[in-house]
């Protein structure tokens, strides 16, 4: 079931998004080469902690960390661990934080050191096509809406849209209804309404769109080995259009 938001729970979700923007510009600083992914977790998790919330993603369906994080051509849900990253690579970190039991969720692709000029322009053009989908959000307007101009912006750079792994409402669990794929024709689907709040998240592959999950059973990884980028904002439905809540 789709849940409008009351003002109340506008005013705890704005305030999880918060604590979520405000994590990811705590770990900027620290995406460095030579840091492991569970150092970036260990960061996340005591920053989360000391505003009051908990972390949405430790032990959801099992998840055993606060962050994902998601090297090169791992798509999603990696897990963090004693990898360290390397010059050159690519991380995308997706953060939640629970704030007296509504959440905020935001991933961000972040550049290690000095990276390859493709790779740039997949981190340009994947949070290009995060906005791109946002500028379609307003009440009245639809679901299909989003993923036609996300799928239209990666066409244009001729990038994968990963089709599998979709954005989804937000609210006291982390992942609700409706799915929000990231592609689609205008005028179909779900009708937005004010007061929905909805987590846009645009994956894309420098390469095919295909994917498979490792025997780890989380980790998503680009079938051709090439990169991927990961952006997603939770924001929420207005009259006229839209309110980031994970601002940085």
């Amino acid at each position: 079931m789709i849940s409008i938001k009351s003002e109340r729970e506008i005013e705890l979700l704005k305030v999880a998004g918060d604590i979520v923007g405000q994590t990811h510009n705590f770990l900027k600083p620290y995406i460095k080469p030579g840091i492991t992914t569970k150092e970036l977790d260990d960061l996340a998790y005591h920053f989360i902690l000391d505003h009051d919330a908990t972390p949405s993603f430790k032990g959801y369906d099992g998840f055993p960390a606060t962050i994902c994080a998601s090297i090169n051509d791992e798509v999603v849900h990696g897990i963090p661990g004693n990898r360290k990253l390397k010059e050159g690579d690519i991380i995308s970190i997706d953060i939640g934080a629970c704030y007296k039991g509504y959440h905020g969720d935001s991933a961000w692709t972040y550049p290690v050191g000095k990276i390859s000029k493709n790779k740039e322009n997949l981190l340009k053009w994947t949070e290009e096509s995060l906005f791109e989908g946002l500028k379609a959000i307003k009440h009245g307007a639809r679901i299909g809406d989003i993923g036609y101009n996300i799928e239209t912006s990666a066409s244009k750079h001729h990038l994968g849209v990963v089709k599998e792994l979709v954005g989804h409402g937000v609210g006291t669990d982390v992942h609700e209804e409706p799915d929000v794929p990231n592609y689609g024709k205008k005028n179909t689907g779900i009708v937005l309404k004010s007061g929905m709040v909805i987590a846009v998240e645009p994956m894309l592959n420098l390469g095919t769109a295909d994917v498979c999950m490792l025997d780890d059973g989380w980790t998503v990884v680009t079938d051709d080995g090439r990169p991927s980028a990961h952006f997603e904002h939770t924001v929420l439905v207005t009259d006229d259009g839209y309110i980031i809540l994970t601002k940085r």
